[in-house]
């Protein structure tokens, strides 16, 4: 697919405040912020972009990268409506939209907020809550308190035993704890490893590292505290 344009397709007129509300459905996967990309890449300056090169996102299928269109208005329907036919082997799990107005309420949308610092526009007009522009990306780590800071983790059987940085060793069953990386700016500094409680009965924890290197520093297979 190459080179579509808006009088390729027969569009229907969006409104761009319902659009917003359909848009809300987008928010599990894609940010407003830029540069902040999540399972999706960021749709800050979407419109105009060539299919498959959002600088720093690198999980594009390569029927994406090698589309060869950019994204505008008829693109932008085309996939909302269904992404695998558009794309047959897209990695985006979205169903698509069989609403035409839906659709074009949200193509409407993101013809404003699709443009470079296009989130912070659609917030100050009252389009979005500010919270929607980091989508569901975690607030940066920044420094930790001790208590949270992981000092040494090793695994013996079926536990994690995670000590932190006020002294203390902690057992935790191991399909309790989650072991992560966070690389962008906001994860934990070089060198340090974060502990963060993951909801649930207060017993599921994710411990977040800032690269793969620092994981296989701080993680150990031993059975016996030193």
């Amino acid at each position: 697919m190459t080179g579509l344009s808006v009088s390729s397709v027969a569009l229907a007129d969006g409104d761009a405040l319902r659009g917003a509300q359909v848009y809300r459905a987008c928010v599990a996967c894609h940010a407003l912020e830029p540069g902040l990309h999540l399972s999706g890449p960021s749709l800050d300056g979407l419109m105009g972009r060539v299919a498959g090169t959002a600088d720093g996102f690198v999980r594009y299928s390569s029927g994406l990268r090698d589309a060869g269109f950019s994204w505008n208005a008829a693109a932008l329907d085309g996939w909302l409506e269904d992404p695998a036919s558009m794309i047959p082997d897209t990695y985006m799990t979205f169903g698509g939209i069989d609403d035409p107005q839906a659709r074009a309420d949200i193509v409407a949308f993101l013809e404003i907020a699709g443009q470079p610092e296009g989130g912070k526009k659609v917030v100050d007009e009252g389009l979005i809550p500010a919270g929607w522009l980091r989508a569901g990306a975690l607030d940066p780590i920044g420094e930790a308190s001790p208590e949270m800071r992981v000092t040494a983790l090793r695994h013996c059987g079926d536990s994690y035993f995670i000590t932190t940085g006020d002294g203390r060793e902690t057992p935790h069953w191991e399909k309790n704890i989650r072991l992560k990386i966070d690389s962008a700016e906001s994860g934990p500094p070089s060198g340090v490893a974060v502990i963060l409680g993951a909801g649930m009965g207060g017993d599921r924890f994710s411990v977040i590292f800032s690269s793969l290197a620092d994981l296989d520093h701080l993680v150990t297979e031993r059975c016996e505290a030193r």
